[in-house]
């Protein structure tokens, strides 16, 4: 299923999804794509495979505690920028939170397209509020390998905070600063990780 729609997407049905979505007086005008998603960063943390001579059996650290924080992150590959918060938990307030900071980076006279999961704190028309400049655009079920913000994960886990030992929450949140920061301090970083054809649309 994952790769059916993954085909669906990239032979053009995304630009229609696109024009469908955005409001009447978003059309013709500037539109950036944003990827949107959430990760836990936490003390029971994760391994990652490392270059060391074959046969070997590198020693990492492992922590059985389970404190832990969110971040909320967001990219927009075609301008190379990104948005994030740190939350102790998920849910609507938060993504609402997470919305204010996108809009904020949106620029301006423009409006932005968020892909993102079907996450419950994702759904409108309950507490979530979404800014005037940004359009929800749901993923369809069951296709991670369409938000470009799981390689990100992926990639700051791999690089900045795989076996790592945190004594409280706040050196989580402070991990998490930085990994975040790593990532956007190089906006080429962000176009190879998050670049994809299909997302990458005129209306």
């Amino acid at each position: 299923m994952p790769r059916k729609v993954s085909r669906a997407w990239s032979t053009g049905k995304f630009a229609g999804l696109l024009k469908d979505a955005l409001p009447a007086d978003a059309l013709g005008g500037p539109v950036e794509i944003w990827f949107q998603d959430e990760a836990r960063v936490g003390q029971k943390g994760t391994h990652a495979y490392i270059w060391a001579p074959i046969g070997s059996r590198p020693l990492m650290v492992h922590d059985n505690r389970y404190d832990s924080a969110y971040i909320f992150g967001a990219i927009c590959p075609d301008r190379a920028v990104g948005a994030a918060i740190i939350m102790p938990e998920v849910n609507a307030d938060a993504m609402g939170h997470h919305l204010k900071a996108i809009a904020a980076q949106v620029a301006p006279g423009a409006h932005a397209v968020l892909i993102c999961d079907g996450a419950g704190w994702h759904q409108t028309g309950g507490r979530l509020r979404v800014p005037d400049n940004i359009t929800l655009l749901p993923l369809p079920p069951y296709s991670p390998e369409l938000n470009p913000m799981e390689n990100v994960w992926h990639y700051l886990r791999e690089n900045i905070l795989c076996s790592r030992v945190w004594d409280t929450y706040d050196d989580i949140v402070e991990a998490c600063s930085i990994a975040w920061r790593f990532l956007t301090d190089d906006p080429q970083r962000i176009r190879s990780i998050g670049h994809r054809k299909w997302a990458c649309v005129s209306l």
